[in-house]
């Protein structure tokens, strides 16, 4: 088989996520080679996946928007998608978000407690 990536793949063993259908669907698996423009990533079973995956590799402190290249029963070839092609936010940035939007709600809760008790 012909590899006609323009960069080297490292090989690696890092633990990943991969989160799919609206951020609802997570599959565990093993990221055997990677680089800055895609990984191949290993899991159990065979898992039904879309072209667009959003994949997380902790280890990197790494979550990036993927397309799906090719895949077997038990592995699959991802290139990371550029940020300006997306409309979709990288996961960690909603996690982000999601955990200041609490905040804020916890905050505007102690200010009305506090303007009640005057």
């Amino acid at each position: 088989m012909e590899d006609r990536r323009r960069e080297a793949r490292h090989r690696v063993y890092y633990g990943g996520v991969l989160t799919f259908n609206a951020r609802c669907s997570t599959l565990a698996c093993v990221v055997r080679n990677f680089n800055n423009r895609g990984a191949k990533v290993e899991f159990d079973g065979t898992a039904l996946l879309p072209d667009r995956i959003d994949v997380t590799i902790e280890r990197r402190g790494l979550s990036r928007l993927a397309r799906l290249v090719w895949r077997d029963h038990a592995a699959a070839g991802l290139a990371f998608v550029d940020e300006q092609d997306s409309d979709v936010i990288p996961l960690e940035w909603a996690r982000v978000l999601r955990e200041r939007e609490r905040a804020n709600r916890k905050l505007k809760s102690r200010v009305e407690q506090l303007l009640s008790e005057r």
